[in-house]
């Protein structure tokens, strides 16, 4: 849509600016009998100083800047088509107090000729008031103006009583080189009582090099006359909108502060319609752009403009490659020179095209043929790949879906890894689903990249498949290049392509190995200039160790990682190494620990890659675990939430695991036992190896992991049995497991069977803290099942001493209402133990006002229970929440005794407060 036929009221101010000029009627003259040397009367119009439109922002910024340049011989004020420059300058002349009177006058092509520019500006000066005595005289030859009569003019100038400002607008269409050496020879003998100030699309032929050097220039260009984002909420407040925060944000980034782009984008909000309609250039700033910018320039310019649409900077010789010519850097520096929306990036020898330009171009381009677009992208990435900018060499051939080439040079130039470690994946969205696993004849380096792809993206079902199919091309090809075998073996160790179980440690070694022998075997310097691969490869043998359940050795293995990941190239190794550790760290119950590590990886911020290359995941997920374990219900939520987001569906079984443990540990925690059986359930459904659509098997460690969880889940649900029938098949196991068994079993009424794993498990190998502490618990418990409360509340002190320093909660929590009867029947002081308290150690939600921290030691509500206790807090009488429950007032009553007991609470009041502050409502 055109806005010619807007109302003079909504017009940008370039656009009635324009047209208050040149409507005059060719007869009006400044005074009776005056003309140009041609003969032709000289036009009044163009000494009129343009008044502001009604909606104009006064930009006091920029006011004080053409202050300061009246003070001085030259201002110059200079911008692309439609950036406010005339608008400024009459805006100062007329709210500002110039120095003196201000002459205007706006320039025409007609005034090449000097005799015509002479004769103008003369009249200019009587126009406005200014005397300057009858012996100067007039031009009388168009092409040429007599030396003396410039002396003259000088000279009456420099003896005027105060300053003049001369305002030279659209100066732009003065290209006349004796024009320009008069008018600086006016401006060097008139002393300071002349203040020239030009307003330009292009920088003018007079010597401002000698004003730069003697400081006598004031200057403010495109850049200066831009709207920041606080004159872009201004401007839109002037058209009567209220905009936000982020879409003033927004308008600025996109228009780059173009004051047309803005007053178009404003009239355009104020009808409702979008801010800039279509995108195929049919809206009111692509028909003023395309008329003041491009359509004024020769076709071959126009032509280069259009096919570099599709860079976001453009280099001279990348331009060359679009057209196939060799004039783009001349053409490129001319347009930069006269502001044509082309600025130069200083010192680089690249350039840029203004966004909203740029857009123009674009839609110029795809209208005037469809398939050229996709070829000069397919040029684009060739020339950027010879020059060796990968970065911006990939989104060019994802653009051209020139997969094949694009695979090829990543693979041969060994840039596998930065798929993994940097956004290089993002450009190939597009490469995984164009390219199907099983699909023969994309080549084995196609696959390469899209496992790379799908690995940084956790594709369980994409990244194996590809890998299979890059080793049987691989494989047919016998003489393989050492470049694309370094790479199947590097995404393979990453992968976790059987590294399990078993001797996958050992294959994982030597798949490593393979890395670096085939990285020191290949031509010239790569392992000096692809540091990440050795790294990749040593961060591979140490997820490979955690995988396998070999803790000890994956934190050492992570922590060497992290001290040798020292320059910029590995620094997301290095952090993706802090993030494991922290990891591994919660996993042992080293909690303090963890949560230092957690901090400082999260500080790392976000990493794309795999699972466990994500810093900020990982330390979420541990701080979630530490969060678990300390029982602190509100921080595991907010932790597991932003692990969740940032991990998905992940492809790595330890995280996987984990995310779905303490899942499981919350729900259980806040009631939701079906939730906790649901998720649960589910990942150990999907443990099994033929389950898991081609994602690495979990070992033994994580099955009996959630298996833990799967069983206190059923503990929860009140169902002793299955808790038992999930732990009781298969070997001994880990310590946590059998600590797990005898928990249930005793639960199940087999006292018998539990005491047995109990003697068994006393002195047990491998067993972390928070596997002693349940293993105390357990024993305390038995002692008073055998009332023998002497041993029962020493066993239980000896928990108390091993969980403090970590201030290791849950295993209190999940051993039932029964540890806070013993602890007041004399098991320490209140003091000793505040540490049990949500809230003591600053971890959890805050307690109310006057209620004091919340007492953690508490049993698992049933959902039934759960259920009364919010109609409770809904202040409901015994007999009303019977009522709504369709239960008996006895029954009733028996929950609410039940929850009493579990909350360690004596009144309803104190049963909801404790509940709420711990998140069971």
């Amino acid at each position: 849509m055109r806005l010619s036929t807007s109302p003079a009221s909504e017009e940008p101010p370039e656009a009635s600016v324009s047209r208050a000029r040149r409507t005059a009627s060719a007869g009006v003259a400044a005074r009776r009998g005056g003309r140009t040397p041609t003969g032709d009367p000289l036009l009044g119009a163009r000494f009129a100083v343009p008044a502001p439109p009604r909606t104009h922002v006064v930009r006091r910024r920029l006011l004080a800047r053409l202050a300061e340049g009246a003070a001085g011989p030259v201002t110059l004020v200079s911008g692309p088509a439609g950036t406010g420059k005339t608008v400024l300058m009459a805006s100062w002349a007329a709210e500002e107090q110039p120095p003196g009177p201000v002459v205007w006058l706006t320039t025409e092509p007609d005034n090449n000729a000097p005799g015509v520019f002479w004769a103008y500006t003369l009249e200019a000066f009587r126009h406005h008031g200014v005397t300057l005595g009858d012996g100067i005289g007039v031009p009388t030859h168009a092409d040429h103006v007599d030396r003396s009569l410039l002396t003259r003019l000088a000279c009456a100038l420099s003896r005027l009583p105060e300053p003049v400002v001369l305002v030279l607008d659209d100066f732009d269409e003065v290209r006349s080189r004796e024009v320009a050496a008069g008018l600086e020879f006016v401006v060097r003998h008139a002393g300071p009582q002349l203040r020239l100030m030009l307003v330009s699309r292009l920088e003018p032929l007079l010597p401002l090099h000698r004003h730069r050097a003697a400081g006598q220039l004031t200057e403010i260009d495109g850049a200066d006359l831009a709207f920041t984002p606080r004159e872009t909420a201004l401007l839109l407040r002037r058209h009567g909108l209220d905009p936000s925060p982020d879409s003033v944000r927004t308008l600025s980034a996109r228009t780059g502060g173009w004051a047309t782009g803005l007053r178009f984008s404003a009239l355009s909000l104020q009808r409702g319609d979008a801010p800039y309609g279509s995108p195929a250039g049919h809206d009111a700033v692509a028909d003023y752009l395309t008329a003041e910018v491009l359509a004024p320039q020769p076709a071959p310019v126009r032509d280069l403009l259009v096919r570099s649409s599709v860079l976001e900077r453009v280099h001279p010789g990348l331009a060359d490659e679009l057209t196939g010519r060799d004039d783009a850097a001349r053409t490129l520096a001319a347009l930069a020179r006269a502001h044509a929306f082309v600025e130069a990036e200083t010192g680089t020898g690249w350039y840029r095209c203004h966004p909203l330009f740029a857009e123009v171009l674009r839609a110029r381009l795809r209208l005037a043929d469809g398939a050229l677009e996709p070829e000069l992208h397919r040029r684009a990435a060739r020339w950027l790949a010879a020059a060796g900018d990968l970065d911006a060499a990939l989104p060019h051939a994802a653009a051209a879906r020139d997969f094949a080439f694009a695979a090829g040079f990543l693979v041969d130039n060994l840039a596998v890894g930065r798929l993994l470690l940097g956004p290089g994946a993002d450009a190939f969205a597009e490469l995984r689903s164009a390219v199907a696993p099983d699909q023969p004849d994309a080549g084995a380096a196609v696959h390469l990249v899209a496992a790379a792809c799908a690995l940084a993206r956790d594709d369980a079902a994409g990244c194996p498949a590809h890998l299979e199919r890059a080793r049987r091309a691989l494989a047919d090809d016998a003489p393989a290049a050492p470049a694309s075998r370094l790479s199947l073996a590097l995404l393979g160790l990453l992968a976790g392509s059987g590294t399990a179980e078993g001797d996958g440690c050992a294959a994982a070694d030597r798949a490593a190995a393979e890395v670096r022998d085939l990285l020191a075997h290949l031509p010239g310097r790569c392992a000096a200039e692809h540091p990440e691969l050795p790294a990749l490869a040593r961060y591979g043998a140490a997820a490979a160790r955690l995988r396998a359940g070999r803790l000890d050795d994956a934190e050492h293995a992570f922590r060497e990682l992290r001290e040798s990941c020292t320059d910029p190239v590995t620094r997301p190794l290095h952090d993706a190494a802090l993030g494991a550790v922290a990891l591994i760290e919660s996993l042992r119950g080293a909690l303090t620990a963890a949560e230092a590590h957690a901090q400082q990886a999260l500080a790392a911020g976000r990493c794309t890659g795999p699972a466990l290359l994500r810093p900020w995941g990982t330390g979420h997920l541990a701080l979630a675990g530490v969060a678990s374990e300390r029982h602190e219900l509100p921080a595991v939520k907010h932790h597991l939430q932003l692990a969740a987001a940032e991990f998905g569906a992940p492809l790595d079984p330890v995280v996987r695991t984990e995310c779905a443990v303490i899942r499981s540990r919350l729900d259980v925690a806040t009631g939701d036992v079906r939730g906790a059986l649901g998720g649960i359930e589910t990942l150990a459904g999907g443990l099994s190896p033929e389950d898991t659509d081609g994602a690495p098997a979990a070992p033994t460690w994580l099955e009996e992991r959630a298996a833990v969880a799967l069983s206190a889940a059923h503990l929860a649900a009140g169902d002793p049995e299955r808790a038992v029938a999930v732990l009781a098949p298969g070997a001994p196991g880990h310590p946590a497991r059998l600590v797990a068994l005898a928990r249930a079993r005793l639960a199940a009424g087999d006292a018998s069977g539990a005491r047995d794993l109990l003697a068994a498990l006393s002195d047990a190998p491998g067993a972390g803290t928070a596997d002693r502490v349940r293993l105390r618990l357990l024993q305390a418990r038995m002692a008073e099942l055998d009332e023998e409360p002497r041993t029962a509340r020493r066993l239980l002190g000896q928990a108390l001493r091993l969980a403090r320093p970590e201030l290791l909660r849950r295993p209190f929590t999940d051993s039932g209402a029964w540890v806070g009867q013993l602890l007041r029947d004399g098991a320490g002081t209140t003091e000793e133990h505040d540490w049990l308290t949500v809230g003591a150690a600053g971890g959890g939600a805050p307690p109310e006002a006057g209620g004091g921290p919340e007492p953690v030691i508490v049993a698992s509500l049933t959902d039934r229970e759960r259920e009364v206790l919010a109609q409770a807090a809904g202040m409901l009488s015994t007999e009303e929440i019977a009522a709504e429950l369709c239960l008996s007032v006895n029954t009733v009553k028996t929950h609410l005794k039940s929850i009493y007991r579990k909350l360690s609470a004596s009144r309803r009041s104190e049963a909801v407060r404790r509940a709420r502050s711990l998140g069971l409502l």
